[in-house]
């Protein structure tokens, strides 16, 4: 049997992944934030073929280094990136550490409606002590206070999002009826820390629930949909996907690899060293990295294929690996079909290959109207 295509996203924070990327950015230092930035960076990713996008964030403000990062929020963004593209999936990262899960909801939620079914969420844990004092709020500490809370807001989030079942909206002219307000379904969530009472103020989005995407051991495997893996080999990663996989784990597993690219203006040794006289590009044990030609990446996705689900690609500069990226790499997989690319007018789910779930509170399957992955 032929192996399943890989599914790719790429991280468009920034500049790129290394800390100085932004020192050899094809743009002006002032259009780094700017819409017209963004939709450029999202298109060539569409055109590309990705399957998604995900976008960093956090609420810290820049450090004091000497590579400070600035940023405007990640929900905003994907919203102005999913009004720009008509098939890229959207993904930012939104923790729950101390955000309230209700609006964690209700963000995502509108943003599936927006996108028309290609909205993604990264979970992200806030795990510096500084961010509680950005949010007003007394101190998460310990891994295992983070992982309650992470736990916690994902529970939430989703039974939000199952609180509206998806025939709940009628718009009957007819009889003068909005809403079947029977199909309106209160969590009634109580943790250790907080209690939730529902539903939602935001009908239930088009994909049902949006794609979870989180790290491998943040949340519980059973509520997510894509864990992302690490690894420092084609094999570390693929032991790691089929480790994540495992049991009720999610049903997809995508590793995380860093790349630096030869380009025309040199090679990907080069790059990193002009950027190293800057700041250090450390390695991570939870993250591949690839340098090289591109030749070399497409012999790693091609490893990697039938062991781990898909990839998320962290480009060293992005204005320069992305056009590599999307030159030589991606039309490279497309052609020997080690890899996949989304089609017009599906969801995300559709994109990664998962169904599209029933709301939990959903009693009578037999009317619960069956919706097509399609728009």
């Amino acid at each position: 049997m032929p192996r399943p295509a890989l599914r790719l996203a790429v991280e468009i924070d920034g500049d790129g992944a290394h800390p100085a990327a932004w020192r050899r950015a094809a743009h002006s230092p002032g259009e780094l934030l700017t819409p017209r930035r963004s939709a450029r960076v999202a298109a060539v990713a569409e055109n590309a073929g990705f399957t998604l996008v995900t976008l960093e964030d956090s609420i810290l403000p820049p450090g004091s280094g000497a590579d400070p990062v600035g940023r405007i929020g990640a929900v905003e963004r994907a919203a102005f990136v999913a009004a720009s593209t008509s098939v890229l999936g959207v993904a930012p990262v939104l923790a729950t550490t101390y955000a309230e899960p209700f609006h964690v909801s209700s963000q995502l939620a509108t943003l599936d409606h927006v996108s028309a079914g290609r909205a993604g969420w990264v979970v992200g844990v806030e795990e510096d002590p500084a961010a509680a004092r950005a949010w007003g709020r007394s101190p998460v500490e310990g891994a295992d206070a983070r992982a309650r809370e992470a736990r916690d807001g994902l529970r939430v989030v989703r039974d939000l999002w199952d609180s509206w079942e998806d025939d709940a909206v009628i718009r009957s002219v007819a009889t003068s009826r909005y809403l079947d307000r029977s199909r309106l379904h209160s969590i009634d969530f109580t943790g250790e820390t907080y209690s939730v009472r529902g539903p939602s103020i935001v009908p239930r989005p088009p994909q049902g629930r949006p794609v979870v995407l989180a790290r491998h051991g943040t949340v519980p495997a059973e509520l997510t949909d894509v864990a992302l893996v690490g690894g420092t080999t084609a094999t570390e990663a693929g032991d790691a996907a089929a480790a994540a996989r495992s049991d009720s784990g999610p049903p997809l597993a995508f590793a995380e690899i860093e790349v630096a690219l030869d380009t025309p203006g040199g090679t990907a040794r080069e790059r990193i060293a002009d950027l190293e006289r800057y700041s250090p590009w450390t390695a991570r044990p939870d993250r591949l990295r690839y340098t090289g030609p591109a030749s070399g990446l497409v012999s790693l996705l091609a490893e990697l294929s039938g062991r781990v689900d898909g990839v998320r690609l962290r480009p060293l500069a992005l204005d320069e690996d992305l056009a590599v990226l999307s030159r030589l790499v991606l039309p490279e997989l497309f052609v020997r079909r080690i890899a996949s690319r989304p089609l017009p007018g599906t969801t995300l789910r559709a994109s990664l290959g998962l169904t599209r779930p029933l709301s939990r509170f959903t009693t009578d399957i037999t009317t619960a109207p069956v919706r097509e992955e399609t728009r």
